[in-house]
């Protein structure tokens, strides 16, 4: 009975145990399966298959006219498998030449065989995978050492034409995700969508030749088309790189801007850099030249300002065009005597204001409608915000707040300074000065893509506000014409068209004081004047040449764009506008009286020093040719003699070719009248000559026997 007893309690404690076990055993499947199931699954899938990712076609980028800007070329992925390498130190010899990558790092790669797959490089080129196929297959000892090496395909972004409009497009990464300019904005877009692969392997990461194979097409990205018009950005790019080059400058930007819409034409920055190859070794140059400068920097605009004051004030009836202003060569405000850049204008109309460009006019203009009118015209065009262009890192300028303004704060806006704007601002209020009265917002993207070639959304035209009258925008185009036939933006004139624009020379600040010995110099036009088509923005930033002011450093290089837009466009040349070059009398000796009749019959006016009577000395010096309408100066000092600063040293450009030559000339703000081609053999003025700033140089060039 005992032993009975004793293996009954036996059998009920191992029945206890054994049921415990069968219990826990439940548990466990239970929590297997509902618990981590899902990711138990993934992780056998991982072990019995391999998957891939396949990069979709990202969009292309294409200009207004469909010529490609931005495009997706095939490439491969290079990887190879860790657990197929025998010979990890041979094998990373082999390949390290050819995909130009460090041996040493290769071979640490290969040496981790708890992976079935490392990528030993991306991007690589059809013509890298040939050549290494070639080397396997030269025999059999070296298929045998890069075993489980294989290609996948890939994408590589190309852009063809280098430079052009580089920061504006941008550049991606490695995996193709955009990482500025446009390619970044427009990510969403020009991406896609990745699809996948997936094949079933054996153990040791093989592919079962019976195995099944899932596949998900990739979605290709969208194409995206810029309004920027390929003819017009070549010009741009030319003009700039010439303008860079001549100036000495350390940055040049231009923007061309279609005036009825806000469509940029044209968006040009110098330095730059090519996207094919950037500077990736040196961060910090590469985010400085990736940059959109034209719409990140801001800068005191200095007398282009004048245009939006000039239209504020007509507009709001605080100045009329037979208004009379006086300039005495400076003017006070709450104590702070403000400058006007020549010593006297003495009495002017609005017109002559805008022509010589007279800080205390503007000043008047300013203080005359005082900080809420002015300040409700400089918000209705556009300052102290964003204007909302599709580009990354956009600024909205910096504009007093007006509960902090003074007196004399609003004195120095009114003539560019104390208010700070982007390239982009400036171009786009000024465009709403001559368009009609309309301040359109700026864009780059015109219209968007599917893979098919359909448009599938279509950027329109925005009118953002209306800041002055159709009546008040006919009038400034008007004056502003008048700046370039008779004021200082003559350097931008262009024979047998009609333009409109105005210069700008402002102050460059560094830790945080004024530089005096260097500017900012611009010029902003338009044409034709009297039905704008376009508008155009050239600023030179610090130009390292004797006269760094807008007129000699943007405004010829902005007349250049000009004239080679208008031809495009198909405008035609009249022989309105279009003015003779004539010799210049000589004056010296005479009565003021005297040199001034003889100067006007020949066609010419003249301005004087007023120290004396008699015309001690002129300039242009005698027989120089000059264009009808120009300025001759006219010195009348007794002993003190004329001080270099008042004018420019023709330089010598016999010998040069005729862009050398046109190059040394437009470094001194002169403008060149050539004859022939080849070689300069002979120039008037002589070279030394001392001419007014914007005078012509006859230039006869002859073809070497």
């Amino acid at each position: 009975m005992r032993a009975e007893g004793f293996i009954r309690k036996r059998m009920t404690i191992m029945l206890a145990v054994l049921t415990l076990l069968f219990m826990l055993i439940g548990v466990r499947i239970g929590s297997l399966t509902l618990f981590e199931g899902e990711s138990l699954t993934a992780r056998g899938v991982s072990q019995w298959t391999r998957a891939g990712v396949v990069t979709p076609v990202r969009g292309d980028i294409e200009d207004s006219k469909g010529g490609l800007l931005a495009l997706s070329a095939t490439a491969y992925i290079v990887s190879a498998n860790p657990r197929q390498v025998t010979d990890e130190e041979g094998f990373a010899r082999a390949i390290a030449p050819l995909i130009h990558a460090d041996a040493d790092t290769l071979t640490q790669k290969l040496k981790n065989k708890q992976v079935a797959s490392v990528i030993l490089k991306r991007q690589t080129p059809r013509e890298t995978v040939d050549a290494i196929r070639a080397l396997q297959s030269q025999n059999g000892e070296m298929q045998q050492l890069l075993r489980g090496l294989s290609f996948e395909e890939d994408a590589r972004r190309v852009y063809p034409r280098g430079v052009f409009l580089a920061q504006a497009l941008g550049i991606t990464n490695v995996d193709s995700v955009g990482q500025s300019g446009l390619e970044g904005w427009y990510e969403q877009l020009l991406r896609g969508v990745p699809g996948s692969l997936r094949t079933e392997v054996d153990a040791r990461a093989r592919l079962l030749p019976d195995g099944k194979t899932s596949y998900v097409a990739p979605i290709a990205g969208s194409t995206i088309r810029l309004t920027v018009d390929p003819t017009i950005q070549s010009v741009a790019e030319k003009a700039m790189r010439e303008c860079i080059a001549v100036n000495n400058a350390i940055s040049v930007q231009c923007i061309v801007m279609d005036v009825n819409t806000g469509a940029i034409l044209a968006l040009c920055m110098k330095p730059d850099y090519d996207p094919n190859d950037p500077p990736r070794q040196d961060a910090a140059l590469l985010n400085a030249l990736m940059r959109i400068t034209a719409i990140s920097d801001v800068y005191e605009p200095g007398s282009t300002f004048k245009i939006l004051t000039c239209a504020a004030a007509l507009d709001s009836g605080a100045a009329k065009l037979t208004d009379s202003f006086f300039c005495s060569g400076s003017i006070t405000v709450n104590g702070d005597r403000i400058r006007c850049w020549k010593n006297s204008h003495g009495s002017q109309t609005l017109s002559d204001t805008l022509a010589n460009s007279c800080n205390p006019a503007y000043v008047q203009l300013a203080l005359r409608m005082g900080t809420d009118t002015f300040y409700q015209y400089l918000t209705a065009f556009g300052l102290g915000r964003k204007t909302g262009v599709d580009l990354p890192g956009e600024s909205g300028g910096i504009l007093i707040n007006s509960r902090y303004v003074k007196d004399v704060d609003l004195a120095r806006i009114g003539f560019g300074q104390s208010v700070a704007v982007t390239p982009l601002q400036l171009i786009t209020a000024v465009s709403s000065v001559v368009n009609g009265g309309r301040l359109m917002k700026p864009y780059i993207l015109k219209e968007v893509l599917d893979e098919k070639g359909n448009v599938i959304e279509r950027t329109r035209p925005q009118v953002v506000a209306t800041p002055i009258s159709e009546e008040t925008s006919a009038l400034m185009r008007t004056l502003l014409e008048n700046v370039v036939v008779n004021g200082g933006g003559k350097n931008a004139a262009v024979s047998g068209y009609r333009i409109g624009g105005k210069t700008g020379t402002a102050q460059v600040y560094k830790d945080g004081r004024v530089v005096s010995d260097v500017h900012i110099g611009s010029f902003i036009g338009f044409a034709p004047a009297d039905r704008p088509r376009f508008a155009v923005l050239v600023t030179v930033n610090e130009a390292d040449v004797p006269v760094d002011y807008g007129s000699a450093t943007a405004a010829p290089f902005a007349g250049q764009i000009m004239e080679a837009v208008l031809a495009y466009l198909g405008e035609e040349r009249t022989g309105e506008g279009q003015k003779a070059s004539a010799s210049v009398p000589d004056v010296r000796g005479m009565s003021l009286p005297q040199a001034r009749k003889a100067l006007a019959q020949a066609g010419f006016f003249s301005e004087t020093d007023g120290l004396s009577d008699t015309v001690s000395a002129q300039a242009p010096a005698a027989g120089a040719l000059l264009t009808e309408g120009g300025t001759v100066m006219l010195y009348t000092y007794e002993n003190e003699p004329v001080q270099p600063m008042d004018l420019i040293s023709v330089p010598d450009v016999v010998g040069l070719s005729i862009v050398e030559a046109g190059r040394q000339l437009r470094a001194r703000g002169l403008e060149m009248m050539l004859e022939g081609s080849g070689l300069a053999v002979s120039q008037s003025p002589a070279a030394g000559a001392f001419v007014p700033l914007g005078s012509s140089v006859r230039v006869e060039f002859e073809l070497p026997e």
